[in-house]
């Protein structure tokens, strides 16, 4: 996968200036809250226009404001998994997994929604509604449901902040199956450095709506010193961080 960004927008008082090129099989947008990370989001995902720019994933421009190209957001096949899984409570597990297959049009079939379930470790959520899960598990059909819209890309936004520390930790090892063994590029947005070290191999760091660096995951916690950063709680290395950060 690659990605390509060149885009310009105000939100309000809130500038967003950000150009990168990723060609990683799992990219992370890091930075503080308010960095403009989920600005972005918005833009790929088609759920906001730029007032200039370019964005181009895979080799096919979705967004040129030179040349008034701008693929509404139902025709990109980008999936999103936010914050909060956005269940459908009156749904259950599985009819809320099959959603997104009706959603992009594709005709239900066994083995794909096997192997999500599989994947995800869902079989035993299939008959409960969401107010019968924790919230790692409403996460984890939340991605399935992503996963069966047959995306090209999915955006990741947070996925992991409404949870707590045992929660997180449970559902890491999931989304590592998913980088691994599913062949969708990922886009993951976070503030924890522990996260994006376990998870990506391309991290692009946001500042005040600027991206001040990207590159190889490692590379950049080094060069910008992620780890030693004030903001962040060293408490959670033990539980999230690979081997290699555990020094």
């Amino acid at each position: 996968m690659s990605l390509e960004v060149d885009v310009q927008h105000r939100f309000g008082e809130f500038a967003l200036d950000a150009r990168f090129a990723s060609a990683g099989r799992a990219s992370a947008f890091f930075g503080r809250s308010g960095s403009g990370k989920t600005s972005l989001v918005y833009v790929i995902a088609g759920l906001v226009r730029p007032e200039r720019g370019r964005v181009v994933v895979s080799g096919e421009v979705l967004v040129d404001t030179e040349r008034r190209i701008f693929v509404p957001s139902h025709r990109r096949r980008i999936g999103c998994v936010f914050q909060d899984g956005r269940l459908f409570p009156h749904l259950t597990v599985r009819q809320n997994l099959l959603y997104g297959a009706w959603f992009s049009g594709v005709r239900e079939r066994s083995s794909p929604l096997a192997q999500v379930v599989e994947l995800l470790g869902l079989d035993a959520l299939l008959a409960r509604r969401p107010d019968r899960l924790s919230g790692g598990e409403q996460q984890r059909v939340a991605i399935g449901r992503a996963l069966l819209a047959s995306p090209r890309l999915l955006l990741m936004d947070e996925p992991l902040a409404s949870l707590d520390r045992q929660r997180k930790a449970e559902i890491l090892p999931y989304l590592e199956r998913l980088r691994d063994e599913i062949r969708i590029p990922i886009v993951y947005v976070s503030h924890s450095v522990f996260e994006v070290a376990r998870l990506a191999d391309t991290l692009i760091l946001f500042s005040s709506g600027h991206i001040e660096g990207a590159g190889p995951t490692a590379e950049m916690i080094e060069r910008f010193g992620l780890g030693r950063r004030p903001e962040l709680d060293p408490s959670d290395l033990d539980d999230l961080a690979p081997a290699a950060l555990r020094t």
